[in-house]
């Protein structure tokens, strides 16, 4: 007995120690304690909020793109809705998996994990992508490191929204502690995006470390936008979203309209060029917010919100709950959305070895890592979290003096060579190469691109689609003019073709 009281004894005489250590290291910082099972709930809860929130707009994801949904029209939730889209949809669940993959990463080479470790996990990883994480993966699979990887000029989708939906991590590891989930995303969110693309997700992540310490809804969508330059039309848009909100406090549909008038003009991903989709980060972030401000802390009526405002409406509802399941912590979430959650948290998602119960305690694990590495203190039973002044991100701005002013369709396969003139300053070649009808085997064409005669670039275009390159070719920052493009397949197959669908014709903005 005496000997294990003396244990308990020393025990606490060094924790205490410890503490005092911490404090005069810092003197004068602000520091908040929170018990260590609190924390554990607001982890979980983040990531079961955003797993219930992409079940829940799973069915609507970009099938309203420039327009909102009706009230009138129901957004189903069932017990068995997550397992069953689990099970049959497992893509839907992109959110989830691009997280873990760097959350593994973490557990398996720590926190101060190299920024090479993150690229090749997804990039190497079996399940497929889209959009900036897809470019990002062929540049990397050949040979284009990040932040390289996701620049703008290597990479037609860096504003989008990728890195936006993948940054929950970071924030829920973070707690309490912004500048730290800026600095993780820094390094992750470099590989697949760039200016607005990556302050989606440096905003999603300062949100995600503020709802440990504050449950006022409001407070944390400004106070995260402090991470985010002012000069960059990223904090704008959501600048006017809070103030919008503040114009019109009860019709969300107002600030909506006013978010399509002013901030809907795509100029990043080809694929919204001249087309309804729109993809961008801002865009999307803008519809989180809109959730979560009129939403006014109602689980319900953010979700409700942030999908009803369509376009990427799985993912924004995502993010909008996984907040706000971090301000509520897992056991205050409405049962009513808990349906149907326990019959799948110890179910890995696929592509992944890794189930909600898991990365429950591989988060919170990580947490208290980061806690250390950042100051805090961490007791048997409490952490001490250290507050700091927020601290804003770099200035990074995509797409500069890009503006599309045309857009031709071809619609014809490319046997050996094919050409095409554009006037202006850059172009975007879209296509795909793939494999005949009947054909199983891939094949991978060895392509170049000549520019006025001569060579800008020798491409590999794979008919595989986990490897697949987004865009034929493109090529920004051209000289004003006309100029010649002629597209060269080295090596043709009978059994394969490569498929122009259309070019984008960039110019300087008038």
């Amino acid at each position: 007995m005496m000997n294990t009281l003396f244990k308990v004894a020393v025990f606490l005489l060094a924790t205490s120690s410890e503490l005092i250590a911490k404090v005069m290291d810092h003197p004068g910082r602000e520091e908040v304690t929170i018990d260590r099972a609190k924390l554990l709930d607001k982890i979980k809860g983040g990531w079961a909020g955003q797993t219930i929130g992409v079940s829940f707009g799973s069915y609507t994801e970009f099938r309203h793109n420039g327009t909102f949904i009706q009230d009138y029209q129901p957004i189903p939730w069932s017990d068995g809705q997550i397992k069953k889209l689990m099970l049959e949809w497992p893509d839907l669940y992109d959110d989830i998996y691009m997280d873990l993959t760097f959350v593994d990463v973490i557990e398996r080479y720590g926190i101060e994990a190299p920024v090479d470790s993150f690229a090749h996990a997804f990039a190497n990883a079996g399940y497929n992508l889209w959009h900036a994480n897809q470019a990002a993966r062929y540049n990397i699979l050949n040979g284009l490191k990040a932040p390289e990887s996701g620049h703008w000029l290597n990479n037609p989708h860096a504003d989008d929204i990728d890195f936006q939906i993948e940054a929950d991590f970071a924030g829920l590891m973070s707690p309490g502690m912004p500048n730290a989930a800026s600095a993780l995303s820094d390094k992750v969110g470099h590989i697949m995006n760039y200016g607005d693309g990556w302050y989606g997700g440096v905003y999603m992540g300062a949100m995600y470390a503020l709802a440990f310490l504050h449950d006022d809804v409001g407070f944390i969508v400004k106070e995260a936008l402090k991470t985010i330059p002012v000069e960059s039309s990223f904090y704008q848009c959501l600048a006017d979203v809070i103030r919008w909100h503040d114009q019109y406090p009860d019709d969300w549909k107002k600030t909506w309209f006013e978010i399509q008038r002013k901030w809907t003009e795509e100029v990043g991903c080809p694929e919204g060029i001249f087309a309804p989709l729109d993809i961008d980060a801002k865009v999307n972030a803008a519809y989180v917010v809109l959730g979560l401000l009129y939403g006014k802390g109602d689980f319900t009526k953010t979700l409700e919100i942030s999908t009803r405002a369509g376009q990427d409406s799985d993912c924004n509802p995502s993010s909008a709950a996984g907040v706000l399941g971090t301000i509520y912590g897992y056991n205050k979430i409405p049962d009513f959305w808990k349906k149907g959650l326990r019959d799948v948290e110890d179910m890995d998602f696929k592509y992944t070895r890794m189930s909600l119960n898991k990365v429950y305690d591989i988060s919170y694990k990580h947490a208290l890592e980061m806690l250390r590495k950042n100051g805090g203190v961490v007791t048997p039973t409490q952490v001490r979290i250290p507050v700091e002044p927020i601290k804003t991100v770099k200035l990074e701005q995509s797409f500069e003096g890009v503006y599309p002013i045309a857009k031709q369709s071809i619609n014809q396969s490319i046997s050996d060579e094919f050409s095409f003139e554009v006037e202006g300053t850059g172009f975007v070649l879209r296509g795909a190469a793939n494999r005949n009808v009947g054909v199983a085997a891939d094949y991978v064409f060895d392509a170049e691109c000549y520019i006025d005669g001569k060579l800008m670039e020798r491409a590999k275009l794979p008919t595989a689609y986990r490897t697949r390159r987004y865009e034929l070719f493109w090529k920004y920052q051209l000289p004003t003019g006309k100029h010649q493009v002629r597209v060269r397949i080295k090596n043709p197959s009978d059994k394969h073709h490569v498929q122009a669908w259309d070019y984008i014709v960039y110019n300087e903005r008038d």
